[in-house]
């Protein structure tokens, strides 16, 4: 502020220059944020949802990947998916010619190898899940489609029939080798009915979380018996 001639003010006229930088943030400060907002968005869908806005969401017992996740990647740390998706690119790159031989395999591929645990006996599955896709399909018609989902692992206990869907349990018992021997003892109408139950518990949890409608329905991508 300038004193005017004259005023009792002892302050000079101030003059300056504002200087300003508009900058991008880098790619993993972008990815952290892209992930901040998902889980932000989820948690308020979740919480409109039970009429519980404002109030705390989350407990331990709840299912909160996303926001250890987020913690994990802000503190630096490679998570379990993170290292199987590593193990994987260094296969392709050990192997040259594995992801082009993977790109034509059939859409559906059924193996079997020995189970780690002697005497156990299990079925690994990995279905394509479809999700709503807001752009496709006419007007006023909902579209749903597996390019617009996600694909997740199942692991069906064969003595205590659970379904384990988290994958850092499941990759030890499915890892193999080009060594290692195909195995198959397991009656084909076992098989048949241990889809049925997975599939279920499918239709039970994830269709039923997304409310999706009574047509859609999950792809079989590959299967493996462990016995």
């Amino acid at each position: 502020m300038c004193s005017r001639e004259g005023s009792d003010s002892p302050s000079p006229c101030l003059r300056g220059e504002v200087a300003y930088w508009n900058f991008l943030p880098p790619e993993e400060l972008d990815e952290l944020l892209k992930l901040y907002s998902r889980v932000s968005h989820k948690t308020l869908r979740i919480s409109k949802t039970f009429g519980i806005e404002g109030r705390k969401l989350l407990k331990p017992e709840d299912d909160y990947d996303d926001l250890k996740e987020f913690a994990e990647a802000y503190e630096g740390k490679v998570t379990p998916v993170e290292e199987m998706k590593l193990e994987f690119q260094k296969m392709l790159k050990d192997h040259p010619g594995l992801e082009s031989r993977l790109n034509a395999l059939p859409g559906r591929v059924f193996s079997g190898k020995e189970h780690p645990s002697p005497g156990t006996k299990a079925v690994f599955f990995c279905y394509a899940r479809p999700a709503h896709d807001p752009e496709a399909g006419a007007e006023g018609e909902e579209s749903w489609s597996v390019e617009a989902g996600d694909a997740q692992w199942y692991l069906y206990d064969l003595a205590s029939e659970a379904v384990i869907e988290e994958p850092t349990e499941i990759v030890n018992l499915i890892r193999s080798t080009p060594e290692t021997p195909r195995r198959r003892t397991i009656e084909r109408a076992t098989l048949s009915q241990v889809r049925r139950k997975v599939e279920k518990h499918i239709k039970d949890t994830y269709l039923k979380r997304i409310n999706a409608p009574g047509w859609v329905r999950v792809v079989l991508r590959a299967w493996m018996e462990l016995s």
